[in-house]
């Protein structure tokens, strides 16, 4: 339960963060902590919402989940990424009126919220880098993200100090929450992967029917379903023609999958003469039809 608590630690001090900081943006005037606070407000949100659904996603299967609750943390993972994507549009789009309208900016109180910003942020960093669960990893990038959100200010306000330079600051901000639109959907991406069962990246289906196709007593192997649940626990079901169903064979085709990555395998044994309904073994068994109209 570790990543629980992790979870909860990394939002409080999101939250209190944030409020902090938004104080210092209107304090300094700078658009780039305003707009950084606005991004961290929705951390926390989207921290918050990923805690209550991480817990729900440990729950184990029941009568009305039978694969358990583990997609709850990638709905968790969906909500972090919309929350992110809304304020970083209303970031640009507030960099764009600074860009038009430049402000005088206090830049030494910049500097100083940068460093501490760092400072906290790296801490929040470290406390959530071990998260395994898409959703962790997406509260794990937002915590990187502060980081370097804040470096990149603390260089803009030492910069504005030296060239008086504020344009700055609003460009800076639209760097940051460009990188972060870009981030943002490429986990949207894996989270709708898995919505739509796509087969995991890390799992090459030809290359493992070869594998099972040398095992002594597979005639073969057809229609082969990988999906994973959460982008850790990958499920397999599969048709195994043979004329010798024994436990052996199960145990030996699910060390095979083990060593792709699958740990929950369903098996279904066929005899080479039971004609299975669907087309693709047709296909499969077109070499064996020949010689069962021998036997009979």
């Amino acid at each position: 339960m570790k990543s629980h608590k992790n979870i909860l630690i990394a939002f409080l001090l999101n939250l209190f963060f944030s409020i902090f900081e938004l104080i210092g943006g209107i304090f300094t005037k700078s658009v780039a902590i305003i707009s950084d606070s606005i991004h961290d407000i929705g951390d926390a949100c989207s921290i918050g919402v990923s805690f209550f659904l991480e817990k729900k996603s440990k729950r184990k299967p029941d009568s009305k989940y039978t694969y358990g609750y583990s997609r709850y943390s990638v709905i968790g993972s969906v909500i972090t990424v919309l929350i992110l994507l809304v304020g970083s549009f209303i970031v640009i789009y507030n960099a764009i009126l600074r860009i038009i309208n430049p402000v005088d900016i206090n830049y030494d109180g910049m500097i100083i919220f940068a460093i501490v910003g760092v400072l906290v942020n790296l801490l929040a960093a470290f406390v959530t880098h071990k998260g395994e669960s898409l959703n962790q990893k997406a509260v794990s990038l937002h915590m990187i993200e502060d980081v370097l959100g804040w470096a990149v200010v603390l260089i803009g306000a030492i910069v504005i100090k030296f060239t008086n330079f504020v344009i700055i600051d609003p460009i800076l901000s639209i760097c940051v929450a460009i990188y972060i639109i870009i981030h943002a959907f490429s986990h949207l991406k894996e989270a709708l992967d898995l919505f739509l069962e796509k087969t995991p990246e890390n799992i090459d289906l030809e290359e493992i029917k070869h594998h099972l196709l040398e095992i002594e007593g597979i005639k073969g192997v057809h229609h082969i379903h990988v999906w994973s649940m959460d982008g850790i626990n990958n499920y397999a079901t599969m048709h195994v023609v043979t004329n010798f169903p024994t436990h052996e064979l199960k145990h030996e085709i699910k060390e095979e999958l083990n060593e792709h990555g699958i740990n929950h395998v369903t098996i279904e044994f066929e005899s080479e003469d039971e004609v299975c309904d669907s087309h693709e073994c047709v296909v499969n068994h077109s070499g064996n039809h020949h010689h069962h109209h021998h036997h009979h």
